[in-house]
């Protein structure tokens, strides 16, 4: 995990203290509302419908457990015992009082944490693979590339007041755990016919009100040109992108009014005119920060483990189903990479108390080398568990409610916070994905594979347009209604989902997706998933099957 050097700390402190200076400016009055907005927000401080709200970064979602002990001290210290983590790998406190958050601010600054970037329209918190450097399908750990990216994009003055926000993600795996084909920018790491390692540059994706998937800027880009490339694209967006329409002003919108082939001249105009010398990236230095992520020594697997692990796993089928759903295969033999649910039936999705957060941090140092992930699906990664030890992690986790063997299932729901919290939503969020969750979780076997993604308006934080079932909110008159989409993925293979029909009331949403999985069931084939039998059958028996049922 990267370490921050001195000048690293010596900024956050600096900038921890400009902080704490606004904030007395404000609260003595000295500043207005709309003076100290983009302050706050600039240290990801928003103002929700009940409290205020902090956005902490986690960037590329990786976590020691001394970073996550100071974040369950934030939650029981300073907001109600619990955080949430977002589809976004960052964590949001909902309950922050605004004379605290300098305090808050230089706790994190403490491990190497902070606020930046988390809101305003500039480069936002690169996402990764949680699975990054112990995947089984990964050509190379992307982690060092999201570390660069950073480091390049804070407070990078040119690109600080964007059109608008910008999100870019990056994978090396055969499987997209990243999403990245729905953000402004997607990197995914290619070998090409030489065997040489670079990158396939996507741009445009991205949902909210207009949902797009990115397209292929660039098949192939060698590894050293990486920031200048990437700095030619927010050049072209910055001079071209719309800043006088709100809903226009996304890259995805410039990639549109241009087509791709347009954009791509546009960009390698500027990348060509920024010459071979432009934001270098020497061998060294790339080194010297992939460094940071070498791989851990993993002891080699003991002659009887997988006999002891196989005898456990006849003996409770409980922590069978768990090692079924919740554990993926490791690039070293012997080991494992553990998914820990934070969606227990009934319970909101993505929120970790304080008390979890701590046993989490003591399980990373006890058996996964003191690594965490946080993912955007809003759970949390554990990613280098010996499999001899499976059994004893479950017990731990069963123990903390963290052990719900649900991962890819139907329960296993995206939400955003929605109206419970959210001051942009038009309905709620949470208690519908709470609803759905508890009903489906005895049928989460006989379901199979199925993503359920809830947002609570068009600003799609939950994702919903690229759900298996997408869910959105909507307000009409007064009253919460939820329009449904089928058909979307967020994977390698990234679609939108269609609209099958009008909005449905809060309380006929279970009934309707009830509907939709049973048609899914009676109409799949061997091996199919949900998203495979909606293209191969199309929209027309579930929309039936549907409003039939209405």
């Amino acid at each position: 995990m990267y370490r921050y050097d001195e000048f690293d700390r010596r900024f956050l402190e600096e900038r921890v203290a400009q902080y704490r200076d606004q904030v007395r400016r404000r609260l003595a009055g000295q500043l207005s509302e709309d003076e100290f907005r983009p302050l706050r927000l600039m240290n990801g401080l928003y103002l929700q419908l009940h409290a205020y709200m902090l956005r902490i970064a986690i960037p590329y979602g990786s976590l020691s457990p001394a970073k996550l002990r100071v974040l369950a001290r934030i939650a029981r210290r300073y907001d109600r015992g619990y955080g949430h983590f977002t589809t976004r790998q960052n964590i949001q406190f909902n309950w922050i009082k605004l004379e605290e958050t300098p305090d808050i601010l230089a706790e994190l600054a403490a491990v190497e944490m902070h606020s930046i970037q988390t809101s305003g329209n500039c480069i936002r918190n690169t996402t990764a693979d949680p699975f990054a450097g112990a995947a089984d399908d990964e050509i190379e750990d992307p982690r060092p590339w999201c570390e660069i990216i950073r480091q390049w994009s804070t407070l990078h003055p040119e690109f600080s007041f964007l059109p608008r926000k910008f999100k870019i993600a990056v994978s090396a795996a055969a499987t997209d755990r990243a999403a990245v084909r729905l953000h402004d920018i997607g990197l995914y790491l290619r070998r090409n016919a030489a065997g040489e390692v670079g990158f396939e540059v996507l741009v445009g994706g991205g949902l909210g009100r207009t949902p797009m998937i990115a397209k292929t800027l660039r098949d192939f880009l060698p590894k050293h040109r990486l920031l200048a490339y990437l700095e030619a694209i927010l050049r072209v967006y910055n001079e071209f992108g719309r800043r006088d329409n709100l809903y226009k002003s996304r890259i995805k919108i410039l990639v549109q009014a241009l087509g791709i082939d347009k954009m791509r001249d546009a960009v390698e105009r500027e990348f060509g005119a920024m010459g071979e010398s432009a934001l270098p990236l020497p061998p060294a230095t790339v080194a010297a920060i992939a460094a940071h992520f070498a791989p851990p020594t993993l002891a080699a697997p003991g002659a009887d483990d997988e006999t002891e692990l196989a005898r456990a796993l006849a003996q409770a089928p409980a922590l069978a189903r768990w090692v079924r759903y919740n554990v993926a295969p490791h690039r070293a033999a012997g080991h494992a990479i553990v998914t820990v649910s934070l969606k227990p039936p009934g319970r909101p999705p993505g929120d970790a108390s304080a008390a979890q957060m701590e046993l989490l941090a003591d399980l990373a140092e006890r058996y996964s080398q003191g690594e965490i992930r946080a993912t955007y699906e809003q759970n949390l990664v554990l990613p280098h568990v010996r499999r001899r030890d499976l059994p004893a992690l479950w017990r731990h986790l069963g123990e903390a409610g963290l052990a719900t063997a649900n991962a890819g299932l139907a329960s296993d729901i995206i939400s955003c916070p929605g109206l419970d919290y959210c001051s942009l939503a038009n309905a709620r969020s949470i208690p519908v994905a709470e609803r759905l969750s508890r009903h489906l979780a005895a049928r989460d076997q006989e379901i199979g594979e199925l993503h359920i993604k809830i947002s609570g308006c068009i600003n799609a934080c939950g994702h919903h347009h690229v759900g298996h079932i997408g869910i959105l909110g909507v307000d009409k008159n007064g009253e919460e209604f939820y329009q449904i989409t089928i058909g979307g993925s967020a994977d390698e293979n990234a679609a939108l989902g269609a609209i099958v029909g009008p909005a449905v009331p809060s309380a006929a949403v279970t009934g309707a997706v009830d509907t939709l999985i049973g048609v899914y069931l009676d109409l799949r084939r061997e091996g199919e998933r949900f998203p495979d039998t909606y293209r191969r059958i199309g929209a027309a028996p579930f929309k039936e099957a549907l409003y039939a049922a209405a």
